[in-house]
């Protein structure tokens, strides 16, 4: 009897675990629609311009000037940013290498995508672990305190896997403080925050 019980939890172990590796092999829901080469690289320009709005003196008396930021505005700036869309004026698309991941000792991070729902950002990123195409879902409450930009995760998901907030958020929270430099807010911003789904900059 003992012998059948210990079998039957081997079986559902071994099922569990299966479950398991699928749901972290699966592609998840897209938090966020692709865009086409022409909309991001617009959307990437519309990201430029409205923070040089956040450079213009303020006039006596005028409060500090705000910029809204969507969702497609920030994801096209990412993307840019890693070379996965055109500079303006620019026909060519730069591939991002995995020689840096390699010399940096950071995975490599081949997509990325973003949205904001309410007072929640939620980012999804495609990565490389033991080898395999991973996709990793992270949400949560971003703002700033004392001129650095903070984090509070809601969600984490590993594939298509639920992690519990509670199992990763003391590493996240020690990583977030290993690289605190470049959490700091640009000089001429006071304040961050993602309000009725739009990151908010409030000028300094």
């Amino acid at each position: 009897m003992k012998g059948n019980a210990r079998r039957i939890i081997s079986a559902v172990t071994l099922l569990t675990s299966l479950i398991a590796i699928f749901l972290v092999l699966k592609k998840p829901q897209p938090v966020a629609h692709a865009q086409p080469v022409a909309v991001a690289t617009a959307n990437a320009q519309s990201f430029q311009d409205k923070l040089q709005l956040l450079d213009r003196a303020q006039q006596p008396g005028q409060a500090p000037a705000e910029v809204h930021l969507t969702p497609d505005e920030v994801s096209a700036a990412i993307a840019q940013a890693a070379g996965a869309i055109p500079l303006a004026g620019s026909s060519s698309v730069q591939a991002s290498s995995p020689d840096v991941a390699a010399t940096t000792g950071q995975p490599e991070v081949k997509d990325y995508q973003v949205n904001f729902e309410g007072d929640i950002a939620r980012g999804q990123f495609l990565t490389q672990v033991a080898g395999k195409d991973v996709w990793v879902t992270l949400a949560g409450h971003l703002a700033s305190q004392d001129g650095y930009a903070t984090f509070v995760p809601t969600e984490f998901k590993v594939g298509d896997l639920n992690v519990p907030v509670s199992l990763v958020n003391d590493a996240l929270q020690k990583k977030l403080m290993e690289q605190r430099d470049r959490l700091r807010l640009p000089d001429n911003v006071s304040a961050i925050k993602v309000e009725n789904g739009e990151l908010i900059m409030t000028q300094k």
